[in-house]
């Protein structure tokens, strides 16, 4: 491995116990920044890693939030930061109206399926060919628990095809309005705000 792969110093924490978990980057601050702007009421995190967007959410707004991750080493991680952190498939254990907000920073590279790694760090990252492999089933679901006046915040990056998830937006019912972006080397990400219809 040379200093110019991107994936090395992944590739050389596989394996360790702090690397089974999503940490904080780039794109968490930007949800961070665009929950504690817009979220309100009882708040779920979806895909909570580490627990440190849903933590900033609640030492900011003082707003109880909910951590939710396939993975337990994830879930466990959230509790450890004071967050209630529950181990859940996107968003199938939570009943009806139950939250006013809900917060999505989804697995999101696009991945060769012959290329993945069947381990917690691919599942926290890879968003399977299109990268939109759990934006769907989360985008059909939201509106079941999202309470009346609830908000969905949806980090979205250009790798995943913005204008396709804006689509899968629209025909799940929600309109959709940026929050928050910023553009990297290689990608664009934005926050956004997805309201019912």
């Amino acid at each position: 491995m040379t200093g110019d792969d991107p994936d090395a110093g992944l590739a050389e924490r596989r394996g360790l116990d702090e690397a089974v978990v999503y940490q904080p980057a780039e794109d968490s601050g930007l949800l961070a920044e665009a929950a504690v702007s817009e979220a309100h009421g009882r708040v779920l995190e979806v895909g909570t890693g580490s627990g440190w967007v849903a933590q900033q959410i609640a030492e900011e707004r003082g707003l109880d939030v909910v951590g939710s991750d396939l993975n337990p080493h994830a879930a466990r991680q959230a509790r450890d930061r004071g967050v209630e952190g529950v181990v859940a498939d996107l968003l199938t254990p939570f009943r009806a109206d139950a939250f006013d907000t809900v917060c999505f920073n989804p697995p999101y590279l696009p991945t060769d399926p012959d290329n993945e790694w069947d381990d917690w760090m691919e599942h926290a990252l890879s968003g399977g060919e299109s990268g939109r492999e759990l934006i769907e089933p989360f985008l059909d679901d939201a509106g079941r628990v999202l309470a009346p006046g609830g908000v969905v915040l949806l980090l979205v990056s250009s790798l995943t095809g913005y204008d396709e998830v804006l689509a899968l937006a629209e025909d799940a019912g929600f309109a959709a309005d940026p929050v928050v972006e910023e553009s990297f080397p290689f990608e664009t990400l934005t926050v956004l705000a997805l309201r019912r219809e």
